[in-house]
């Protein structure tokens, strides 16, 4: 009896011990993107200098386990895991133009982050689409560090908000002129759209149905769509 009760409060504690964690996470990194993003570009060159905020979110990070039960806290983990070591991996390599210059950025070097050894791709595709595949918008949120990605926000992504914000992210998106280029009857679009179409067209609606959730001024119904080459410059603030 005396051995189920400390069971209990041993695994309480813990559970109490991940939930300050991740609070924390939460809370540090939010400081962490309004000091460092702007228009939706990261100021590399300062976290060259001193980068000691970066590294300590990362280490804070590498101990938190958080079940996928748990959809609005495991996906903002995640998605904030995510752009916080796209940035690390930027400025371990710093100065460079594009993220495809350091071989293996995202498919071959592994992350030490929520108890796992484990890639960029696959924790976006993995952890955060395998999960959950109905979730078309996290292509709006997880920022590969190049300018044809959309833009970072300055603000860490919250579970209490988390919605809110991937929806803000997407609407943003799809009715900039430069994300989503219209010409006439012509649209010409990411190659996000080329790359993972299928997460755009699930029962049975065509991409530019998805488009029009999100759009102000729709397309028109039998518009013509193609897709414009992905911008891998980097997006540092100059």
């Amino acid at each position: 009896m005396k051995r189920s009760i400390l069971t209990l409060i041993f695994t309480f504690s813990a559970v109490v011990a991940q939930a300050q964690a991740g609070t924390a996470f939460f809370s540090e990194a939010d400081v962490f993107f309004k000091e460092y993003v702007r228009n939706g570009r990261v100021d590399y060159k300062a976290l060259k200098k001193d980068p000691s905020q970066l590294d300590s979110l990362i280490k804070m990070a590498e101990g938190i386990s958080i079940s996928k039960d748990q959809s609005d806290i495991y996906q903002a983990f995640w998605i904030n895991g995510y752009n916080l070591h796209v940035i690390k991996g930027i400025v371990e390599n710093y100065p460079l133009k594009s993220p495809l210059d350091i071989p293996g950025f995202f498919d071959k070097t592994e992350r030490n982050i929520g108890g796992k050894s484990i890639t960029l791709n696959d924790m976006e595709n993995k952890l955060l689409r395998g999960n959950f595949p109905s979730e078309p918008r996290f292509h709006f949120v997880l920022v590969c560090a190049g300018l044809g990605c959309p833009p970072i926000i300055n603000e860490a992504y919250s579970p209490s908000k988390l919605d809110t914000q991937l929806e803000q992210q997407t609407k943003k998106a799809l009715n900039d002129p430069n994300f989503i280029r219209i010409n006439k009857n012509r649209v010409k679009v990411s190659q996000i759209f080329e790359w993972y179409k299928g997460d755009f067209t699930q029962n049975g609606q065509k991409l530019s149905d998805f488009i029009n959730i999100y759009r102000m001024e729709k397309l028109p119904e039998k518009v013509k769509i193609s897709y414009y080459p992905y911008d891998w410059t980097l997006n540092e603030i100059q």
